[in-house]
């Protein structure tokens, strides 16, 4: 069973990780926040109010059983840079910039937030490390999750045959339209996997940011991988999606952390 309820939250969570890591996908159940935002905001740049926001990360944090200043996350740029995570982040001090982040000390929680874009989890379990990347069509073109795979390989010495992955809840191929530009960098970048990631009907182009992420994670060397299939844009009583609601709306949180 993918969905788990707990203290009156919902979450997605991945069946290919094992239990020796805590990780969770949040919906947008369970929170504060008035509407456009309800209810389960995390995102504080949408004009919810800060008071919301906090109270709704304070909830899932003691759900997960993680204190809050265990956290450690970032400011989303859409690009490939990463934050190697060695102690949590001072709450006094701003995230730092990027899109990729990884910690192996189990004092660490890793958090991250998502409106449509597609939260990729990762977990080493032999070398004990964890990780979140953001991607969006455009982090998805600059290839984050190689670098991804590249930062683990580099930094902890993992082997791309022990990381398993998991494709979070994000908009899906059926809604995500996308411009002829957008095609084009695509087939620019990756000709060979063009019509395997890009679908035409209707006299529209569309983007498959499941399908393109999983074919780089496989180019990558990693062979554990599982895609949740869940479309934020489809399923709008869980998920927040930027697309589906016009831009009015909130942002869920992807959490990780090593269990001791």
């Amino acid at each position: 069973m993918s969905f788990h309820e707990l203290d009156g939250l919902r979450y997605y969570g991945f069946e290919i990780f094992s239990e020796t890591i805590t990780q969770a996908v949040f919906t947008r159940r369970g929170g504060i926040s008035p509407a456009p935002w309800s209810s389960l905001n995390l995102g504080g740049s949408v004009g919810d109010d800060p008071a919301h926001v906090a109270e709704n990360r304070a909830r899932l944090f003691n759900a997960m059983g993680r204190r809050a200043d265990s956290i450690h996350d970032v400011w989303l740029i859409h690009g490939t840079d990463i934050v190697y995570a060695d102690v949590p982040r001072p709450l006094s001090e701003p995230s730092p910039r990027a899109d990729i982040i990884f910690t192996d000390n189990p004092d660490v929680t890793l958090f991250m937030r998502f409106g449509d874009c597609v939260p990729i989890l990762f977990h080493d379990p032999i070398k004990n490390v964890i990780g979140i990347a953001h991607a969006g069509w455009l982090g998805t073109l600059r290839g984050v999750v190689g670098a991804a795979v590249e930062g683990m390989k580099s930094h902890y010495g993992c082997d791309p045959k022990n990381i398993i992955a998991g494709v979070g809840p994000s908009i899906g191929a059926d809604h995500y339209q996308v411009g002829a530009d957008v095609i084009s960098q695509f087939a620019e970048k990756f000709p060979q996997d063009i019509n395997q990631i890009t679908q035409t009907r209707d006299g529209g182009a569309y983007l498959d940011l499941w399908e393109s992420n999983a074919l780089q994670l496989k180019n990558a060397g990693v062979e554990q991988i599982q895609v949740s299939g869940v479309c934020t844009a489809c399923n709008l009583d869980d998920w927040f999606s930027h697309r589906a609601e016009k831009g009015k709306t909130g942002r869920f949180g992807a959490l990780m952390a090593l269990n001791g």
